[in-house]
């Protein structure tokens, strides 16, 4: 999976990007930490007008995007979400792989001791998707890998599959703007669920394009689909990025 982690993310990324909206790659490189190790550094910007809800279009400027910086240690990675705009919005997430079913209700105690959390469990052929981002491709109870044999994935698939393996998160999202707070961070916490329950859907339904790929042939097939995604985004904005932070500033 931790190839097929790096895939999904390219491809999807690249089907989600079109008309000057999606995500452009600014760095992409290896990363040392002193105490999770040799890594991956990845900065995005994420540009998603269209898609906020009509209140927060309201507010925001027309070219608007989030950075998105991750450093992945397989199996452990952190990702944040910043914005200009909103200096004080922000989103911190922390995953763990594990192959179990799900069953580590400890996993995150260390990183979120004494804090109150609310376990969301996300089921990829069960749970339901929005409607505009279906297709019977990819999902997981019509699917049937022909190199590994893995699907249709019933009710109960947990319980009875083989290989299986768990992704955890924990997400922490903050908005410090009274009165927007709490609208702010339920809204984001949904649109996480629902990024996460699609993105994992496809590495499954896309194991087949990835399950004998190497390091390296996945390493090639993320720097020519950044290349690709970077036009398609870059290519439609006719304002500068600077001219984009100025405004940003501004605004703010």
């Amino acid at each position: 999976y931790k190839i097929g982690q790096l895939y999904m993310i390219s491809k999807h990324s690249h089907e989600q990007s079109d008309r000057g909206e999606g995500v452009e790659v600014v760095q992409n490189e290896p990363f040392e930490d002193p105490h999770h190790g040799n890594g991956q550094f990845t900065e995005k910007r994420v540009y998603l007008n269209s898609k906020l809800p009509s209140w927060a279009r309201a507010v925001v400027p027309k070219i608007f995007y989030v950075t998105e910086k991750a450093w992945n240690y397989y199996p452990y990675t952190i990702t944040e979400y910043t914005c200009s705009f909103l200096p004080k919005f922000s989103i911190h997430i922390e995953t763990k792989y594990e192959d179990n079913k799900g069953s580590n209700d400890t996993i995150f105690d260390n990183e979120a001791k004494d804090v109150e959390r609310e376990v969301c469990f996300i089921d990829i052929a069960c749970d339901e998707i929005p409607e505009r981002y279906y297709k019977e491709s990819e999902d997981p109870k019509h699917f049937k890998s022909e190199k590994t044999g893995r699907g249709q994935l019933r009710e109960g698939w947990r319980d009875s599959h083989q290989p299986i393996m768990c992704s955890y998160k924990l997400v922490t999202v903050k908005f410090e703007v009274w009165g927007l707070q709490t609208r702010v961070e339920q809204f984001v916490h949904k649109v996480v669920r629902d990024i996460l329950l699609i993105g994992h859907r496809q590495a499954f339904a896309w194991v087949d394009e990835w399950y004998d790929m190497t390091m390296d042939d996945v390493r090639e097939y993320e720097k020519n689909m950044h290349e690709q995604t970077n036009i398609k985004v870059c290519n439609q904005h006719s304002s500068p990025v600077d001219d984009i932070e100025s405004h940003a500033q501004t605004s703010t």
